[in-house]
């Protein structure tokens, strides 16, 4: 397949997956590389930005990641990367701290076919401690979901693979797949109290618009169930991101089409009896809505209110959306709407001071950053809380995470020193 000519990594729109032979950058990605360079001394940071580690072509730790990160308990990050590792089909791997730097370690390289392979989607520790996540391809053709523990026994070489298990394989049939579609690319799977696992897929299904699924675990095997099954309709279809919990076990997510503007929807899933019930939240409107649809998942405050944002290409912008209940009906309660070339595209993230945080592929200065909103009256406070210039990454598709301290982490799919990622640390 060829690559698309402007690379907003996760191909969302394009509905393809492309696969790099040997990951050259796209001619537009390269011509906004050098630009980007040329304007790095005119860009002054408020905050300091760490190269943790630099993704490269070769070795086992991958390169072009475009997922987010997640923290263990002793501050160590683990994402995955589309492609590179040992057989070119994309790996899971470590960053962790060593004296005063940060090493890199390739935990396990995807091996293609029935294995699965170009992991997009973070990944995340399950009840077990272990490591859960979903590839994009492979297995049947529409995707796998995957486990990966480290070694049983202690390893005494320099760097021993952990051990992966192939949970499931989409068939692309009524149990959901990826396959061409658009992807679950921003999210990672959730689990309940009692161990089960449970995501999405933006394809399949029995009306082809994709699906949420549950995994119930039996002894070693793993038997999915559907949730349920997009319509996209007014339930909306084609879910480009993972779901979330509350406190009573209700689902919380978005669908990128479908609604009653085919712009996409909120939706909750509701346990009811022996099956679950949908309900549309928000609908989508378009230009009222940063022109939506909206890519990343939803994310919730201890108050119950739901924010995401909406993002779309060329020139559109996207904006950041709060969802308040009142009076038995959701409204949009905050709006930020983004002049940028490229809006955001993954889940975003709140601290502690109900500050929301995430990541603009290319904003209207032509430069990739990180943004924060601060909660002002009805509205929020846009910072430019760190701007990218090339040199420091490119395009990051992926969210951030906090450490105890405060510093921020994520990654970018392009730039850096080999120009196929990077992990970061902003310390503010």
């Amino acid at each position: 397949m060829v690559a698309p000519t402007v690379v907003i990594a996760k191909e969302i729109v394009m509905r393809t997956r492309p696969r790099f032979a040997s990951h050259p950058l796209p001619a537009f990605a390269l011509l906004m590389l050098g630009v980007l360079t040329m304007f790095a001394t005119a860009l002054a940071q408020a905050q300091t930005l760490n190269v943790l580690y630099s993704f490269t072509d070769s070795g086992n730790v991958g390169d072009q990641p475009y997922s987010g990160l997640v923290m263990d308990q002793a501050g160590r990050l683990y994402g995955t990367t589309a492609y590179g590792g040992e057989h070119g089909y994309g790996t899971v791997y470590r960053v962790s701290r060593a004296g005063s730097g940060w090493i890199a370690t390739g935990l396990y390289s995807f091996q293609g076919g029935m294995d699965g392979d170009t992991p997009v989607a973070n990944v995340t520790f399950g009840p077990d401690g272990t490591l859960y996540g979903t590839t994009f391809s492979g297995g049947e053709g529409y995707g796998t979901v995957f486990n990966l523990r480290p070694p049983a026994t202690v390893c005494k070489a320099a760097q021993c693979p952990w051990i992966e298990a192939v949970l499931y394989r989409f068939t692309g049939g009524s149990d959901g797949g990826f396959g061409d579609s658009f992807a679950s690319y921003a999210d990672a799977l959730v689990f309940d109290q009692a161990g089960n696992v449970y995501g999405t897929t933006s394809g399949g299904g029995t009306n082809g618009d994709g699906v949420v699924f549950k995994l119930t675990r039996s002894g070693e095997s793993w038997t999915e169930s559907v949730l349920w099954n997009f319509t996209g309709a007014s339930d909306g279809g084609y879910p480009a991101s993972g779901v979330i919990f509350d406190s009573a076990g209700n689902l919380y997510g978005t669908a990128s089409e479908g609604g009653a503007h085919n712009d996409g929807v909120v939706y909750e899933l509701s346990p009811s009896g022996s099956g679950w019930t949908q309900t549309t939240l928000y609908a989508f409107r378009g230009s009222e809505d940063g022109y939506s649809p909206p890519f990343g998942g939803v994310t919730m405050d201890a108050q119950g209110n739901l924010y995401g944002t909406t993002g779309v290409f060329s020139d559109s912008g996207g904006e950041a959306y709060e969802l308040t209940l009142s009076g038995g009906s959701w409204t949009v309660s905050k709006r930020q709407t983004f002049s940028a070339y490229e809006g955001p595209v993954d889940t975003p993230t709140l601290d502690a001071q109900g500050n929301l945080y995430g990541t603009i592929p290319f904003d209207d200065e032509s430069v990739a950053e990180v943004f924060k909103l601060t909660p002002s009256g009805n509205g929020w406070i846009y910072t430019h809380f760190y701007q990218f210039n090339g040199s420091n990454g490119f395009t990051p598709v992926g969210g951030v995470i906090f450490d105890a301290s405060g510093n921020l982490y994520g990654t970018t799919s392009l730039g850096g020193q080999y120009t196929d990622g990077l992990v970061w640390e902003i310390t503010p």
